[in-house]
């Protein structure tokens, strides 16, 4: 398929990669795409990836995931033009951080709802599924731990949305999808990512995941 990423950090260059592995055509939508990494990035994806506006990305994609920092994902939206939207499946991996004074991580939610629902909001003819939030960008493709594969937790309304994002994610290497049910979920699973961080703070590293422990 072709896969349409809004954004150029760090987060969409490793899930462009990941989508061309996997043998899908790319294309990275950005403000700036001078940045050296982006070329590094290029030089190294072959004829499979691209890199354009954010509206040349979201027109490209059948399926687009939105990789901008969570606090811009609105105006990423509004930038790559809604309408490019349409009818699509997008992969919402958008987390609203922001860093307080005394250095802690905490959600910012302005419209007292989450990020997913408010893209969803915004994007109300395309399916909304929010994914691969929960984790660092290392660790989003083939996730390897010593106690076996973590878990991805998806949302989301539309049910054939879902469908082809647990598809994609089985590619990536995750055999377990757990689903929370529909795009209001993401208030939790955004909640998780801040979890994942102080976990992270706490106990001095990135490689973590988790895992739902079944009896």
């Amino acid at each position: 398929m072709r896969i349409g990423i809004l954004g150029s950090g760090d987060v969409a260059r490793v899930l462009g990669t990941a989508f061309m592995a996997t043998g899908h055509e790319v294309r990275l939508g950005t403000r700036h795409p001078e940045q050296p990494e982006l070329a590094a990035w290029l030089g190294k994806a072959g004829p499979k990836g691209s890199i354009g506006t954010p509206a040349q990305a979201a027109q490209f994609g059948e399926i687009v995931v939105i990789a901008v920092h969570g606090v811009a994902a609105l105006e990423a939206i509004r930038e790559a033009g809604p309408a490019h939207f349409d009818g699509k499946v997008v992969i919402d991996v958008t987390n609203p951080i922001a860093v307080g004074a005394d250095g802690v991580p905490q959600l910012v939610h302005p419209a007292g709802r989450s990020n997913g629902e408010q893209i969803q909001n915004a994007l109300p003819s395309a399916g909304v599924v929010k994914a691969f939030n929960i984790i660092g960008n290392p660790h989003m493709f083939h996730p390897t731990f010593p106690g076996g594969p973590p878990d991805m937790y998806i949302c989301g309304n539309d049910a054939g949305a879902k469908k082809a994002v647990v598809d994609l994610l089985h590619d990536f290497g995750w055999p377990s999808v757990i689903d929370i049910g529909a795009i209001d979920g993401a208030r939790e699973l955004e909640s998780l990512c801040i979890l994942w961080v102080k976990s992270a703070l706490n106990v001095g590293s990135w490689d973590i995941a988790f895992r739902l422990l079944r009896k």
